[in-house]
């Protein structure tokens, strides 16, 4: 029993943790380098602060499930013990599912930039407290693909 819980934990940590990146324009991953990306100048029209909704809900609602479920076990016996471990393990689901989700729950900014082809484009990004954008503001724009990021020029 001691190696499921072992388990449990692993694969709660990893979900919280292990799949959290830095979505700023000053830290890159190792898949982001030795990659060609197309660079584009523009100005910041408009910023508006957003919520960017959590990620992991499927770890956590698993993890919450099994512990739900096995502290639902040890109640009663019998029929009774099976109920309240089903009764633990969905009440378990919600609660991990919900606090997955506000643990990886991010403020954001979506900048809409006057691009210097013309071109109006939109791009929501996490906020990074050391570089706040300004209406004004020239940017640079790297984009990878269907990605983008947007930097100080």
């Amino acid at each position: 029993m001691k190696i499921f819980y072992s388990i449990v934990l692993m694969f709660s940590i990893f979900g919280f943790t292990g799949c959290s990146n830095n979505p700023y324009g000053d830290s890159y991953g190792v898949a982001d380098t030795r990659t060609i990306q197309q660079v584009r100048y523009g100005t910041i029209m408009k910023t508006e602060p957003v919520s960017i909704e959590g990620e992991g809900q499927v770890v956590g609602a698993i993890a919450g499930a099994a512990v739900g479920g096995i502290l639902g076990s040890k109640i009663g016996g019998g029929s009774g013990s099976d109920i309240a471990a089903i009764g633990g393990g969905v009440l378990g689901g919600v609660a991990g599912s919900k606090a997955a989700e506000g643990v990886t729950r991010r403020d954001g900014v979506n900048l809409t930039i006057k691009m210097d082809s013309g071109e109006t484009i939109a791009i929501v990004q996490e906020v990074n407290p050391s570089a706040i954008f300004q209406v004004g503001q020239r940017v640079r724009v790297n984009i990878d693909g269907k990605t983008a990021r947007v930097v100080p020029e």
